[in-house]
C-alpha cells in the first residue's frame, strides 16, 4: 500500500499495524542509503565490544520508538502535507533502524527483547500528539528529535574511539535527527511547555537504561 496523504483513516491504521509488523520483525520501508559504517574498521577488546553492543541496542530501541511516534502521529495527523512528511521520516528513521540491527550482528549481539513494548507505548504517544493538533504535533517532533540529538552526542562520547564503525552510524544518524527538528520548527512547531518536555525525558531514560540490558 502506497504511503501517500490521500489514505483514508482505515488505509492509515492498516499501514499502521503494517509498519508495526515490520519494524518490530524487521524489513520496513527504508530509502535506500547506503550503509555508514562500510569503510570503517577498529579492534576491539571484549568490553568494549559488550559496551557498545549496550549503545547500540539502545539506539536501536530508539529507533524501534521513532517508528511508532511517527506512524502514531500519521494516524492522526490533520494536514495531508504533515502526514507525507511524517512517513518519509519514518523511512529515514528506518534506515536508522537497519543500520542499529546490522551493526549489533556484528557486535554478536542482538536487539533489545523489549522492542514490541517500546513500539506499543509510542505508538500510543505519538497517535495523542498528532490528535491534539498539528502545530503541537510538529512540536513534540521537534523536542523528541532535539532530545535525540543530546543522547546521540552523549553515546557518540561513550562509545570506545575505537569502534568507528558504530561512531560513524551515530555520527550520520545525529545529524538526519537535526534536520528533522529543524524541518519541524521551520514548519510551524510549537515549543512544548517545560513539563512535558521533562516527562519526555523521564520517558525516554526508563527506556534507555533499559534497553542496554535487556
Amino acid at each position: 500500500m502506497p504511503r501517500t496523504p490521500a489514505l483514508s483513516i482505515a488505509d492509515r491504521c492498516i499501514l499502521a499495524l503494517d509498519s508495526a509488523l515490520a519494524t518490530v520483525v524487521g524489513g520496513g520501508a527504508r530509502t535506500g542509503r547506503d550503509y555508514p559504517a562500510e569503510s570503517a574498521n577498529g579492534a576491539l577488546s571484549e568490553g568494549e565490544r559488550r559496551h557498545s553492543a549496550g549503545l547500540m541496542r539502545v539506539n536501536h530501541a530508539g529507533e524501534i520508538a521513532a517508528q511508532a511516534l511517527y506512524n502514531g502521529q500519521a494516524l492522526t495527523a490533520r494536514d495531508a502535507a504533515l502526514r507525507s512528511h511524517l512517513y518519509r521520516a519514518a523511512d529515514e528513521e528506518n534506515d536508522h533502524l537497519a543500520w542499529c540491527e546490522r551493526r549489533l550482528s556484528e557486535l554478536h549481539s542482538r536487539p533489545s527483547r523489549l522492542a514490541p513494548v517500546w513500539y506499543c507505548g509510542s505508538l500510543g504517544i505519538g497517535a495523542l500528539a498528532g490528535a491534539i493538533g498539528d502545530r503541537w504535533s510538529l512540536g513534540f517532533i521537534a523536542e523528541t528529535e532535539n532530545q535525540v540529538v543530546a543522547h546521540l552526542d552523549g553515546h557518540f562520547a561513550a562509545l570506545p574511539e575505537s569502534d568507528t564503525r558504530s561512531r560513524e552510524i551515530v555520527h550520520r544518524m545525529r545529524e538526519d535527527e537535526a534536520r528533522h527538528a529543524r524541518e519541524a520548527l521551520s514548519a510551524g512547531g510549537q515549543k512544548l511547555p517545560f513539563p512535558v518536555q521533562k516527562l519526555m525525558q523521564l520517558t525516554a531514560k526508563i527506556m534507555t537504561s533499559t534497553a542496554y540490558y535487556v
